[in-house]
């Protein structure tokens, strides 16, 4: 299928004990527990990790790419997001973390802090020119993109069309070595070291882009004893790092806006808190606000899924890390005014909203939503989630589609057990005529 979207975050059904646990806390409903499995939403799934991380069981997982995915380029680059700094304790030396990770199997390491200070740069100046509407909204975290596709999607028109840091920093990495190393871009391969499982999806199926260019993701879990390892055993200490503390800043909720230190502008984290600024954006209600830094994992992406170190210890320790690297991040402005005019940070493809309907036909969308709304009127409103839907309104919409049937309601279960019973009452004290008895309970004579 042509539109099919790619998913990091999968099931394990052997591990899944339909516990229901993970439907109440997706943000997008895109969770259901069918004959004692869970099962996910492909349309409204937005790669978020928050099934992974309430999960129990560890039944919900991301899928990244294995090792062995490095033979196929002739020359590899891991591009460390800013959270990986984060995971390692206080005191440690970024050349060192940064020479361990090259060793792990790379040619070349480059840093997406160093990238995130020029798209800070792009994004202050598409702020300062912009007209249009307002509040943007950062497009830095893609499972708020997809989480503004599929449930906001009047705002996608809000979204700053300006890439992700990520992207940046792997078309960076591509072009300056195919002149420096005399390499086409398909021998180059660029991997992400990602906290969470969005940013893989965003590589294997982005949005805003025709392509990425990332060529693959490592986890942060995956990578980070292989670092540990290696620091340990060192010899010699590369001096890698550049980013300064702006750009490494940008790891933890709220570095985003400090790197870019303008006035009016907002930063919010965790899942559930972004829909509720959302809300407040698509009622009109949200003054005085130009710019929004959404971050899907509480914390920013210290917090994310798929990182080792507690988000709370973590925040600090980036906190302490980018205020001790001072300085001006290094970005000549003479290239960056060359390259924003030609489009180098901006997004070459619209992002299309992605609503989930009843149907394509209106006509029959608008009478599905009639009979959902019945039906959401005949349930208890009780939204236990026994059903294996997360509330009764998300049961109503699978009764309607045809996934799910009133009963799965165990009230109406009850209901209409009880009713059965009654009648079975009643018909057992029923006698049929042929065997001599009246109707009316009085013997023939």
């Amino acid at each position: 299928m042509k539109n099919k979207i790619y998913h990091s975050v999968t099931l394990d059904k052997e591990k899944c004990k339909g516990c229901t646990n993970c439907i109440k806390n997706c943000p997008t409903e895109a969770i259901r527990v069918r004959d004692g499995k869970a099962r996910i939403l492909e349309n409204k799934c937005i790669d978020c990790g928050e099934c992974i991380r309430i999960c129990p069981h560890h039944a919900k997982t991301a899928v990244t790419d294995d090792f062995s995915i490095l033979k196929k380029f002739k020359y590899n680059v891991t591009i460390p997001a800013p959270a990986f700094y984060g995971q390692f304790k206080e005191g440690t030396n970024l050349n060192e973390i940064l020479t361990a990770l090259r060793q792990v199997g790379f040619d070349e390491v480059f840093e997406v802090a160093s990238a995130a200070e020029r798209v800070t740069e792009a994004i202050r100046k598409f702020i300062t020119t912009h007209k249009g509407v307002k509040p943007l909204i950062s497009s830095s975290c893609p499972a708020v993109i997809r989480l503004i596709q599929v449930r906001f999607p009047e705002l996608v028109k809000n979204i700053i069309p300006i890439k992700s840091p990520m992207e940046v920093a792997g078309k960076i990495v591509k072009e300056k070595l195919a002149n420096k190393r005399q390499l086409k871009m398909k021998e180059i391969g660029v991997f992400f070291i990602t906290p969470c499982p969005a940013k893989v999806t965003s590589i294997k199926s982005p949005v805003g882009s025709d392509r990425s260019y990332c060529d693959g993701a490592f986890s942060i879990s995956q990578i980070y004893n292989k670092v540990l390892v290696n620091i340990k055993k060192l010899e010699k200490v590369e001096a890698l790092q550049k980013a300064s503390g702006l750009g490494i800043g940008w790891g933890r909720a709220g570095g985003e806006n400090m790197a870019l230190d303008i006035d009016n502008t907002l930063s919010v984290d965790g899942i559930h808190n972004v829909i509720d600024v959302l809300e407040e954006v698509e009622m009109g209600k949200l003054y005085g606000i130009d710019y929004i830094e959404c971050q899907a994992c509480v914390g920013g992406c210290i917090g994310g899924a798929l990182t080792v170190e507690n988000r709370f210890v973590s925040r600090v320790r980036l906190r302490k890390l980018a205020e001790k690297i001072a300085g001006k991040p290094d970005v000549d402005p003479e290239e960056f005014n060359l390259h924003y005019k030609q489009g180098y940070y901006t997004m070459n493809r619209k992002v299309e909203p992605k609503p989930v309907k009843l149907d394509d036909n209106v006509v029959e969308a608008i009478k599905k939503m009639d009979q959902l709304e019945k039906t959401v009127e005949e349930l208890p409103g009780l939204d236990c989630g026994a059903c294996g839907s997360p509330n009764c309104r998300a049961l109503a919409e699978d009764i309607v589609r045809g996934t799910a049937s009133d009963v799965d309601c165990v009230f109406k279960l009850r209901e209409r057990v009880k009713a059965l019973a009654e009648e079975m009452v009643s018909l057992s004290q029923k006698v049929p005529p042929a065997m001599g008895v009246k109707r009316g309970g009085n013997k023939e004579k």
